[in-house]
């Protein structure tokens, strides 16, 4: 007897193409509202109306999860790799700091960074984490500063190291005190950085 066709054949459960963002997209609020420690898979995949065998059938185990939750929660934008003004480094620093401010401002974002100070966090997910979306950001905030160095439009021997931890820094330390940021965050913490490395603020570029 020959095997049936293709078309005689039952079919199988159609693979929901929308499942993955949705997974993610739970799970990611589970982290913010828990951490990691508490997060369930079992309650993600509930929530998500799907099963736990699917989950694993994409992810693993629960840190790679974890990680890809925290990554899809982080991306703001598309990254061109590409410099938005390249003969004005002040420019590009507060265009930088703007996009960071409106990502860490999505609803849960703060909770998320937090998750990734959590003992209980996996390392794979810290990781993976610190990897792409941390160090891109330090990247290109470096970038612009060496530029600027380069261009004499700071001192030479201007600390970068400090200065790129400055640039993101003081936005969460205000968070961790309770206060909310001013409007034009970011205009004057990249004044503050450009004067600590040596620069030189333009009339035009002083938001006060």
């Amino acid at each position: 007897m020959t095997v049936a066709s293709n078309a005689q054949r039952k079919p199988g459960r159609t693979r929901d193409p929308d499942i993955d963002a949705r997974v993610l997209a739970v799970a990611g609020r589970h982290l913010a509202s828990h951490g990691y420690e508490a997060m369930s898979l079992a309650a993600v995949a509930q929530e998500a109306d799907t099963t736990r065998q699917a989950l694993y059938r994409r992810w693993p185990d629960k840190a790679s999860l974890a990680a890809d939750a925290l990554l899809a929660a982080a991306e703001a934008r598309v990254e061109t790799g590409t410099s938005a003004n390249e003969s004005d480094p002040l420019a590009d620093l507060t265009a930088e700091l703007a996009d960071f401010q409106r990502g860490v401002s999505l609803p849960g974002r703060l909770s998320l960074v937090g998750t990734m100070l959590q003992d209980a966090t996996a390392p794979e997910a810290r990781t993976r984490y610190q990897a792409r979306v941390i160090a891109p950001r330090r990247a290109r905030i470096r970038a612009i500063l060496d530029r600027a160095r380069q261009s004499g439009l700071v001192d030479a021997d201007a600390d970068v190291e400090v200065a790129i931890t400055l640039c993101t820094g003081s936005w969460y330390a205000r968070a961790l005190a309770g206060d909310a940021a001013p409007e034009d965050w970011p205009a004057r913490a990249a004044a503050l950085v450009w004067r600590a490395v040596g620069g030189t603020i333009p009339p035009a570029s002083h938001s006060g």
